[in-house]
C-alpha cells in the first residue's frame, strides 16, 4: 500500500522563523516540505526562487516538493534540481510541450508531476499521465495561501483515480488548496496520496499538534 504523505507548505509559514517552523512540523511527523514558486505572471503573486529552496533543503532532512507556478519553467528546472528538489510539478495550462518537459525533469532523477487548475478537466491528462510520477489537483485557484477549498475537487480526485487505475497505477495524486481537518480524511479515502497543507498547519497555534492530527486522519 502506498504511504499517505503530509506535505506542509511553507507559503503559510512565518519567514522570520522559517527554520524553527520547519523543524516543528518535521519533528511532528511531516513527510515532505512543499515549496510554492510563483512569478507574478502565471499567477498574481511572487514568492521565492531556487536560493530559498536551497536554504530550506539545508535545514531539513525531508524531501522537497517544488510546485512551479511560473512561465517558462524549463529555464529553471536545473536550478531547482540543484537546489534540492525531490519532486517538481509544472502546470498543464501554460506548457505547450508538456511531454518533453516532464521527461526533462525526470532526466535529473527527480519525480515529475503535472498540476491542473480548478477549471482544467481531468480528461485532458489522458496521454501525459503515462509519463508522470504524480498529478497535482489544485483545489483552489493558485496564487495565494489560505483560500477556501473548492468542493467539486473531490469529484476530480475520483475521476483522476479511475484514469490512474486504467493507465498508470504507480502515479500518485496530490492535492493543494484549503486542505484541513474538514476534508482531508474524505480525500484520503478517495485516493489522494499527498496532502499539501499550508494555513491549516502554519496558522495554527500548535503546529506540532495539528501536524500529528492531520497525519492521523490520513492513515
Amino acid at each position: 500500500m502506498i504511504k499517505k504523505l503530509l506535505c506542509p507548505s511553507v507559503l503559510s509559514a512565518d519567514f522570520s522563523r522559517l527554520t524553527e517552523e520547519i523543524k516543528e512540523v518535521e519533528s511532528a511527523g511531516a513527510d515532505v516540505i512543499h515549496c510554492d514558486i510563483m512569478d507574478g505572471h502565471f499567477v498574481p503573486n511572487i514568492t521565492f526562487g531556487p536560493d530559498m529552496v536551497s536554504r530550506i533543503n539545508a535545514v531539513t532532512e525531508l524531501p522537497l516538493d517544488v510546485h512551479l507556478m511560473i512561465d517558462s519553467p524549463d529555464k529553471y528546472i536545473g536550478n531547482f534540481c540543484d537546489a534540492g528538489a525531490d519532486y517538481i510539478s509544472v502546470h498543464y495550462e501554460n506548457n505547450i510541450h508538456l511531454n518533453r518537459l516532464i521527461n526533462y525533469i525526470k532526466g535529473f532523477k527527480v519525480k515529475a508531476g503535472v498540476a491542473i487548475n480548478p477549471s482544467t478537466p481531468v480528461c485532458l491528462l489522458s496521454d501525459i499521465i503515462l509519463d508522470t510520477d504524480f498529478i497535482l489537483i489544485m483545489s483552489v485557484n493558485p496564487g495565494f495561501g489560505g483560500q477556501k477549498y473548492i468542493p467539486n475537487s473531490l469529484e476530480k480526485v475520483r475521476e483522476l483515480k479511475k484514469l490512474i487505475n486504467l493507465k498508470n497505477p504507480d502515479c500518485l495524486i496530490e492535492i493543494d488548496g484549503g486542505i484541513s481537518e474538514d476534508n482531508i480524511k474524505t480525500l484520503a479515502k478517495n485516493g489522494v496520496d499527498m496532502f499539501v497543507c499550508g494555513a491549516s498547519i502554519f496558522k495554527d497555534g500548535d503546529k506540532k499538534k495539528k501536524t500529528k492530527k492531520l497525519k492521523e486522519l490520513i492513515k
